[in-house]
């Protein structure tokens, strides 16, 4: 198997110079207390990070998915995609903010179904739209529509998907350090 590609460029800084560059990574650091090696990484194209941050404070703020939900997707993506720095942060902010229970959060970790019928039809769904390109059944879309979500939240799931897509293929590029903030729970994809 063939290395994969390292980018080729430092993680950027709140005090550079450019401030295209250091306000939203100044902003990042007065909403959360710190600067994200993920932050500073994508900091390298504003817009990048930009759009990033648009789309995940959208997806928090208007999805229609509770916390718990919203981490659900989070995590099935981020899993699907092998992303070890998502799946850190993630699974902290599902331990630590959203309330996820664990039992879901270790599913979702080893790739397993989660016991919560409703919470499972999420995952489930998450994944096929990923699988599928977009492109899921008749018979898939009925059977999450049918656990209680709707047509709306299944756009949702496309912005999340967006906003992943960034974020781990970010990740991936830069092999992203987790953050001491996130390391206690430390992922990686099974060897198989």
């Amino acid at each position: 198997m063939s290395q994969t590609y390292e980018i080729d460029l430092p993680l950027r800084s709140k005090n550079d110079t450019d401030e295209a560059v250091s306000q939203p990574l100044r902003d990042a650091e007065s909403a959360m207390g710190m600067v994200p090696n993920m932050y500073a990484a994508m900091a390298n194209l504003p817009a990048l990070l930009a759009t990033y941050s648009f789309g995940y404070d959208r997806f928090r703020n208007e999805s229609g998915f509770t916390p718990v939900e919203q981490e659900i997707v989070y995590l099935t993506i981020s899993r699907a995609n092998s992303c070890h720095y998502c799946m850190a942060a993630h699974s902290m902010l599902a331990d630590t903010a959203s309330g996820v229970p664990t039992e879901a959060t270790e599913a979702i970790r080893e790739d397993r179904p989660i016991s919560d019928e409703r919470l499972e039809a999420l995952r489930e769904f998450t994944r096929t739209m990923l699988e599928s390109r977009g492109n899921p059944t008749a018979a898939q879309s009925k059977k999450f529509l049918s656990a209680g979500y709707n047509d709306v939240q299944i756009l949702a799931i496309v912005l999340a998907i967006s906003t992943k897509a960034i974020s781990n293929y970010s990740n991936h590029l830069f092999q992203t350090e987790v953050d001491d903030a996130f390391a206690s729970h430390a992922w990686s994809e099974p060897k198989g």
